[in-house]
């Protein structure tokens, strides 16, 4: 076996591993998923359709859904940014009002446990309904959104997707989640390459690949698996103290102060800035170069910082391969999928 082959062979073999997760899946496998990931989870109560997930589409980018009448979902996780608020720091909702932290990407966020850089929410239906009632978001009036999804607008989409014309908030948000369910990606020139396409990497990029999935960097203990995530939260060392105390605002436990969700790497060069607020106690983090170097440098001293950020003493050109590798993340033809483009 050639070392690429090995390569290749190890990878796959992490992404499998990943797929033995329980779900409930429905009677037909939609959304059509590639090989080597599960099928997406979801709850009992809100089965994925096509039906829903066109209705969910629309809802999804009309912007009558907010108070202003002009701040969709869509606003804060666009289609041409991977689904997210790149290239800004932190999220705007109604009025130009200013929340606390940037809106993370919604590729393959079906596979997500919890939601929010803090994990607040449980659901992909809990995450839209914060962010619908949320007076610094999408402050949603309610009366108004009612009348809308009962208008001959949405009436057939409606009945099609819930087989009546009983609107409820809930099921508006069921919907959402629905379609926000079906934007999957794992086409990237790194999928291909665990497909078995050794050739589709550069030297560069399997450089970066070895060194990605190392116990020397060990990137891959908190970004493995089909989605590079383990979904939990840890503290990398970005400030000395966090005035944004994370996690912890969720829980209260002292172990949680100044930790944040782990993110999916997927699309990662697409969506800059990075961490929870594009920023660190040494400045911005606009790139990925900004970002392997925090690592390599081992992060701030913080006394939750996980463990295994820690000074890693890369040489500029292992540096440049991990970044060369990150970029091999992106799958480009979901942004240009019919199928989640506004209607």
């Amino acid at each position: 076996m050639t070392r690429q082959s090995a390569i290749g062979l190890l990878a796959l073999t992490i992404l499998l591993l990943s797929c033995g997760t329980e779900t409930t899946e429905p009677d037909e496998v939609f959304p059509a998923v590639p090989a080597h990931f599960p099928p997406v989870p979801f709850p009992p109560d809100n089965p994925i359709t096509p039906a829903k997930a066109e209705l969910g589409r629309h809802l999804f980018y009309d912007g009558r859904l907010s108070s202003s009448g002009t701040v969709p979902c869509a606003g804060c996780h666009r289609p041409e940014a991977s689904f997210s608020d790149a290239p800004f720091h932190v999220s705007q909702g109604v009025g130009g009002l200013q929340g606390q932290r940037n809106a993370p990407t919604l590729i393959n966020v079906g596979y997500r446990k919890l939601l929010f850089w803090d994990g607040r929410a449980g659901s992909l239906e809990d995450q839209a309904m914060a962010a619908f009632l949320n007076p610094t978001e999408m402050n949603a009036d309610t009366v108004a959104v009612a009348a809308l999804l009962r208008s001959a607008e949405y009436r057939d989409r409606w009945r099609s997707a819930f087989g009546d014309t009983a609107v409820s908030m809930r099921r508006a948000m069921q919907a959402i989640a629905t379609f926000e369910r079906t934007i999957v990606a794992g086409n990237s020139r790194y999928d291909r390459f665990v497909r078995g396409d050794t050739a589709v990497l550069s030297a560069q990029e399997r450089q970066g690949l070895r060194l990605f999935f190392s116990d020397r960097t060990m990137c891959a203990s908190c970004h493995g698996g089909h989605d590079l995530t383990n979904d939990q939260f840890h503290s990398i060392g970005l400030f000395h103290h966090y005035f944004d105390a994370g996690r912890y605002t969720v829980t209260g436990q002292p172990q949680d102060e100044g930790t944040f969700k782990t993110p999916t790497l997927r699309n990662i060069a697409e969506t800059a800035p990075y961490m929870a607020t594009g920023d660190s106690e040494k400045g911005p983090v606009e790139t990925l170069e900004a970002v392997v170097q925090h690592y390599n440098d081992g992060g701030t001293t913080f006394h939750n910082k996980d463990r295994r950020v820690k000074k890693l003493g890369l040489s500029d050109a292992e540096q440049a391969a991990l970044v060369a590798f990150l970029k091999t993340l992106t799958d480009s033809s979901v942004l240009r999928d019919p199928r989640f483009a506004r209607p």
